[in-house]
């Protein structure tokens, strides 16, 4: 059973991320709250200490404590990027291999001494040219992705991808389900274009399709945004049935579905995509940063006909026409296999990553795909995530907690750590180095 001060620990933080008790506020002295919550001046003051640790109070002398000004100072989740050069970074993935820059320079050199150049300097059609769309048409059907030329739309990456999905094909105020776990890219565009995402419960193997479809009943929600292939961050991959329940939802309800593939490359042999079972209302967006290079800003969205008007209109409002440089690198790397071969060694990359993480963190019990860039690190109850990832961030190593992934009321204590941004040398000592502060963390407690 949870210990009493552990729960009303749970209940003021909670209060204080949903902005219930704003920044600034003096709470109850020790002893008022000792009275209200009915407990010890000593199980008082030790939930305020908790608090305090977490980073969402602090206490000044004479005065009180109050809440701070932000509950999650820099760093501590996702939203905000550790950039110094002494941090190691566990919270962004940015997997790269050290035959890219080769490739890259040849690829530049290769490109002034041949086709347009001149084309490329030019405005492109909003979705693309055509023979670019269909070269990436071409790469996905090896995926099940069945799609012409006509159903691809390039964009500026993945999450371009989905910006233009949001932007395009829905309104304020429209209902999407979603993990209660997932990308927290997809939560930042919901926020901005003012989407209620409603959580779908997780457990391991999936979402509940239960919840989901008592929630189609109850509720009128306008589409479903999963990653069946890899999930971000539990590292799932959906088995067969699983997609065709979806998909048999999804019509049920006419719902849309938004198929996120940005990882999904490094899944061996998964089942055909959603948009196999549901190609007329499902929009499939992946992207090339992940398995080429961040820095490659190009992605591509497959839809359904009806929509294609909508999202290319999203494209010229937000950039007008796609990277043609950066394209043209890309699908040439698609036509010669550099991208087949990249897609390969990082495959066999992030599987020696896993290993790692496996020999290092075999005392905790974790959640991950073994050919993942991420895993989740679920925490002892009376260990407190905000705790674990400030102790790290003082000894330069950065990761996130679970907030910035979590879509349902209540914020699990666990960190996502990201695996494929630092050497293995020094994955080896950071992941050690994240251990040890948990055993700690759990002794202290």
């Amino acid at each position: 059973m949870k210990a009493r001060y552990k729960t009303i620990v749970d209940e003021l933080a909670a209060s204080i991320r949903c902005g219930d008790l704003p920044a600034g506020t003096r709470l109850p002295t020790h002893r008022a709250l000792s009275g209200e919550k009915h407990v010890s001046l000593a199980t008082a003051t030790r939930v305020y200490a908790e608090l305090e640790s977490m980073g969402l109070v602090s206490g000044e002398t004479g005065r009180g404590t109050f809440v701070r000004e932000i509950s999650l100072p820099t760093g501590l989740g996702i939203d905000q990027h550790i950039v110094a050069s002494d941090v190691l970074d566990l919270n962004f993935n940015y997997p790269a291999l050290p035959e890219q820059t080769d490739l890259l320079r040849d690829a530049l050199r290769q490109l002034t001494t041949s086709g347009d150049l001149t084309a490329l300097l030019r405005y492109q059609p909003h979705a693309g040219r055509l023979n670019d769309r269909e070269t990436i048409a071409s790469h996905l059907a090896h995926t099940g992705i069945t799609a012409s030329a006509d159903d691809v739309l390039i964009v500026n990456g993945a999450q371009h991808g989905l910006a233009i999905t949001v932007m395009g094909l829905f309104k304020p105020g429209d209902v999407i389900a979603v993990d209660a776990l997932t990308y927290s890219g997809f939560k930042t565009l919901a926020a901005a274009f003012n989407l209620e995402l409603e959580a779908i419960p997780v457990s391991e193997m999936g979402p509940d399709l239960n919840a989901l479809r008592a929630l189609c009943q109850r509720r009128r929600v306008r589409a479903v945004y999963t990653m069946p292939t890899l999930h971000n961050p539990l590292g799932w991959v959906l088995n067969s049935d699983q997609r065709k329940e979806i998909a048999a939802i999804a019509r049920e309800h006419d719902l849309l579905l938004i198929e996120d593939a940005a990882y999904a490359f490094l899944a061996s042999n998964p089942p055909p995509p959603l948009a196999f079972f549901a190609p007329e209302r499902t929009i499939y967006v992946t992207g090339f940063s992940k398995n080429i290079a961040t820095g490659l800003r190009v992605g591509a969205v497959v839809c359904p006909a009806p929509y294609r008007t909508l999202l290319e209109r999203a494209i010229r409002v937000t950039t007008w026409n796609t990277p043609s440089l950066m394209t043209s690198l890309v699908c040439g790397w698609i036509r010669d296999g550099t991208v087949n071969r990249l897609e390969s060694l990082k495959r066999e990359d992030a599987q020696r990553r896993q290993n790692i993480a496996r020999e290092v963190l075999k005392p905790l019990p974790y959640i991950s795909h073994p050919a993942s860039y991420f895993l989740w690190l679920p925490l002892a109850e009376e260990v407190r995530a905000e705790s674990v990832v400030r102790s790290l961030l003082e000894k330069n190593i950065s990761t996130s907690t679970a907030e910035p992934f979590t879509t349902s009321q209540n914020v699990p204590h666990a960190i996502r750590i990201a695996l494929g941004s630092v050497s293995e040398d020094l994955l080896y000592q950071a992941l050690n180095t994240v251990r040890e502060t948990i055993e700690y963390e759990q002794y202290r407690s």
